[in-house]
């Protein structure tokens, strides 16, 4: 399948997708929580004993549980289903979280919502010219999902516009290295299951460096531009005419022949090859006449 999607060579991707040291979050709640109460606690215990000592360490020592239990309730990350989230810490990738629910991770990383839900894409209705150089009209439609996020997030700026780029890219490209219609090569009208297997082919290839996996591809729209179909409507119905012209003078040069056969065969009448050859003209324009035949009633000799 190739010779269409040869040629398109993305950089190698630096990073690859890996999972993040996470774990459950409800623990580390808990002890967010129970940080934080035993802050107030000390607080209080030190107002009720009394004394600017007793308060002050109070207040210190509830000062540092609420913060403590402030940081760790910092960690605590809810993930969706169809959801992730990419984990940077200080610029470097440190993993991804897959695992939905809520989920406790290091409270100092920067944490960035990737969507892995599959998703469509609609290209907008493309003017191309194909491999003849026949204006046409195509647009197509792309389903598609995130495999990899740390590539969707850091091989690329934004992955969904990269996504659309790259589809209207290859659509254009497959749409003018083939012709519209051709009967005797790959065309976009007869072969549509081989073109958009190519065009699937060609647009993983042009993505997988931003983490994306194509799931399908399919054209939607396929059509000669207005100023020439005309044209090409009269030019595709001269052709069907002659196919079907082909295929009459085909079937009736077999009939005549069986004619010919089943009449020597049981001996019911014979005849020279005068004769023959009128038989056979009469009968060719008999059966590839469009109307139907008016018989002449012939009530004289063999040969009048």
């Amino acid at each position: 399948m190739g010779d269409a999607a040869a040629g398109v060579e993305m950089p190698r991707p630096k990073t690859s997708e890996r999972a993040a040291a996470d774990r459950s979050g409800w623990g580390m709640l808990g002890g967010a929580l129970l940080l934080v109460l035993a802050g107030a606690a000390a607080v209080v215990a030190g107002v009720l004993v009394g004394g600017a000592a007793a308060f002050s360490v109070g207040v210190v020592i509830g000062s540092l549980l609420g913060v403590a239990g402030l940081v760790v309730s910092a960690g605590l990350t809810p993930v969706a289903p169809g959801e992730a989230r990419v984990l940077q810490l200080l610029g470097r990738y440190k993993g991804t979280v897959r695992t939905d629910g809520l989920r406790w991770v290091n409270p100092l990383t920067e944490r960035r919502k990737v969507s892995t839900r599959i998703r469509n894409h609609e290209t907008g209705l493309a003017k191309v010219n194909d491999l003849d150089g026949n204006p046409i009209e195509i647009s197509a439609v792309v389903v598609w999902q995130v495999a990899d996020t740390a590539r969707a997030v850091f091989e690329v700026d934004d992955f969904v516009e990269f996504v659309a780029f790259q589809t209207e890219a290859a659509v254009r490209h497959i749409a003018g290295s083939f012709p519209y219609d051709a009967h005797d090569r790959t065309s976009l009208r007869d072969n549509a299951d081989e073109i958009t297997g190519q065009l699937s082919e060609e647009l993983a290839q042009r993505v997988a460096s931003a983490g994306v996996k194509i799931i399908e591809s399919r054209i939607t729209r396929l059509a000669y531009a207005p100023e020439i179909a005309q044209a090409m409507l009269r030019r595709q119905q001269a052709g069907a005419v002659v196919a079907a012209r082909q295929r009459i003078v085909e079937g009736a040069v077999g009939m005549v022949q069986l004619a010919l056969d089943r009449l020597d065969e049981e001996n019911v009448v014979d005849l020279d090859e005068e004769r023959k050859a009128a038989m056979v003209s009469n009968l060719l324009v008999v059966l590839c006449a469009d109307r139907d035949a008016q018989p002449v009633v012939n009530t004289g000799s063999l040969y009048q």
